[in-house]
């Protein structure tokens, strides 16, 4: 029985390592079409709906950041495999009510959307006694109701509160494009954000460095990196359809 779960765990393993092999090479890649250093890009491998099992076995196979779409979801997994054990990123709509959680457990969160959840965000950090938090701010670039994210227009209101954090460090900025068959159909996305992030950075907006683009998943990360995204954030690939 022993020596059966030991084989799975390996085959598992195994598994994931040649599909994390396999979106290196994509990233590399693309980043050599765009003359980018491939070690500018950080694969945040999406792990919704799957286990802590397989998180456990993703990090043998040398994976070591991981992004949750739900606080609750990820509560469980990350307790059950450790806060240290990796890097934890929220890449799903955060609920006011879910903050607290959210501030504690994540390193990263991708999609801050709105002046009230960076109060919110702010004020359980200095109860938790967190000193800093890094954030990314969704960008709502389609309009799609199915997403969440700030339009454009409120970007620079939601930048004001931001620079007054003193615990929430502003780092970037998250798209999350429509779902087209032809992955082409997203540069016009990752351009626009692209261009949004240039003129904040040049405004000195950003708490340090040019400002992350977290953009590009599984089927459009090529043309993501190709327009300058800093974090591609994979699932399907890695790991497979969701459970």
């Amino acid at each position: 029985m022993v020596h059966t779960i030991r084989s799975a765990i390996f085959k598992t393993v195994r598994s994931l390592r040649a599909n994390l092999t396999k979106i290196q090479k994509r990233i590399a890649a693309a980043a050599e079409r765009a003359e980018r250093d491939p070690g500018g890009i950080t694969l945040v491998a999406v792990t919704k709906t799957h286990p802590a099992s397989v998180i456990k076995a993703a990090i043998k196979a040398g994976i070591t950041t991981f992004g949750e779409n739900k606080v609750q979801e990820a509560e469980a997994k990350i307790s059950e495999v450790g806060r240290d054990k990796a890097e934890w990123h929220l890449i799903g709509h955060l609920q006011k009510n879910k903050a607290r959680k959210a501030a504690v457990l994540f390193d990263v969160i991708h999609s801050l959307d709105s002046p009230e959840l960076a109060h919110r965000l702010e004020r359980m950090c200095e109860e938790e006694g967190r000193e800093t938090l890094s954030v990314l701010v969704q960008v709502d670039l389609a309009g799609e109701k199915t997403k969440s994210g700030i339009v454009e227009t409120q970007l620079p209101l939601l930048v004001e509160v931001l620079k007054r954090c003193s615990r929430l460090r502003f780092d970037g900025l998250m798209v999350m494009p429509p779902l087209f068959e032809d992955p082409e159909e997203t540069r016009p996305y990752f351009v626009r954000l692209r261009n949004i992030r240039d003129r904040l950075r040049d405004e000195g907006a950003f708490s340090g460095g040019a400002g992350h683009l977290s953009m590009g998943m599984s089927h459009d990360l090529e043309v993501a990196v190709e327009e300058g995204s800093t974090i591609v954030r994979v699932g399907t690939a890695i790991f497979g359809g969701r459970s």
